[in-house]
C-alpha cells in the first residue's frame, strides 16, 4: 500500500500512524509493516528569495538523486483551509512525499514552511527527520522582486508587507528553531551562487543521514 496511512492487511485508515522501530503499526490488527523512511528536504524561506528559480536547477542537477517537488501545486480547492499553519495541506504534503519516498529517492519539497507547521502533524512519523534551508534576502530587495510580478499573482502591498514581517521573523527565529532553519543569503549573489550552495546543502545532508543511517 503507496498510502502509509492505510493497512495493507485490514484496510484500517490511521488518523495518528503509530511507527515502532521503523515499521508502520496498525491499531486495528496490529500488523507491522516495513517502509522507507528517508529524510524529507523542506527548500524554505519569504517569498521572492529564490525559491522558483533555484528548485528547477536543482531538479536538473539532482534528477538522478531526489525528487524536487513545488508546493504551491496543492494550493488549491480544500487544501487552501484557512487554519492556521494550513494543516491540510501540509499533511497532504506530508503524505505525498512518504509516498514517493517509497521509490528509494529523497523528496526536496520547495515553498514556504516552518518547522512547527510540519513538526507537530501525524504524517511527521513518515520521516526519518525534516531538514530546513531558508533562502532569505533584504526587504528592499524581497519587496522589489516582489512587486515585479505579474498581477495574478495578487502581490499588493499589505500582502507583501506580511511576506516582509514572516522575512524577518524568519531570520530572527530560524536558527534555534527545533530543528533548526539554515539561512542562506540572497540579497547580493547570482543565481548560480544559490543553486550551488542549495546542491550542496542537499548532497551534505544525504550524505549525513547515510552515515547516520549506517550507525545505526
Amino acid at each position: 500500500m503507496l498510502d502509509l496511512k492505510v493497512c495493507p492487511t485490514c484496510g484500517e485508515r490511521a488518523e495518528l500512524p503509530v511507527v515502532e522501530q521503523d515499521r508502520l503499526v496498525c491499531a486495528r490488527c496490529g500488523h507491522r509493516a516495513g517502509f522507507r523512511r528517508l529524510p524529507l528536504l523542506a527548500l524554505t524561506g519569504p517569498s521572492g528569495a529564490g525559491k522558483s528559480t533555484v528548485g528547477p536547477e536543482l531538479a536538473r542537477r539532482l534528477s538522478d538523486e531526489v525528487v524536487v517537488l513545488e508546493q504551491d501545486v496543492l494550493w488549491t480547492g480544500a487544501l487552501r483551509d484557512d487554519v492556521d499553519g494550513h494543516p491540510a495541506f501540509r499533511s497532504t504534503w506530508l503524505r505525498m512525499a512518504a509516498m514517493i519516498h517509497q521509490s528509494g529517492r529523497p523528496v526536496v519539497l520547495c515553498g514556504t514552511v516552518v518547522p512547527p507547521e510540519f513538526e507537530s502533524l501525524p504524517e511527521r512519523v513518515f520521516f526519518s527527520r525534516i531538514h530546513y534551508l531558508a533562502l532569505v534576502a533584504d526587504s528592499d530587495v524581497l519587496a522589489r522582486r516582489l512587486r515585479r510580478r505579474p498581477a495574478w499573482r495578487g502581490w499588493d502591498e499589505p500582502r507583501i508587507a506580511e511576506m516582509l514581517a514572516f522575512a524577518e521573523w524568519l531570520r530572527r527565529e530560524g536558527p534555534s528553531m527545533s530543528p533548526p532553519v539554515e539561512l542562506f543569503d540572497t540579497t547580493a549573489v547570482s543565481l548560480s551562487d544559490s543553486v550551488e550552495y542549495a546542491e550542496k546543502w542537499v548532497r551534505r545532508v544525504l550524505r549525513a543521514e547515510t552515515t547516520r543511517s549506517s550507525a545505526n
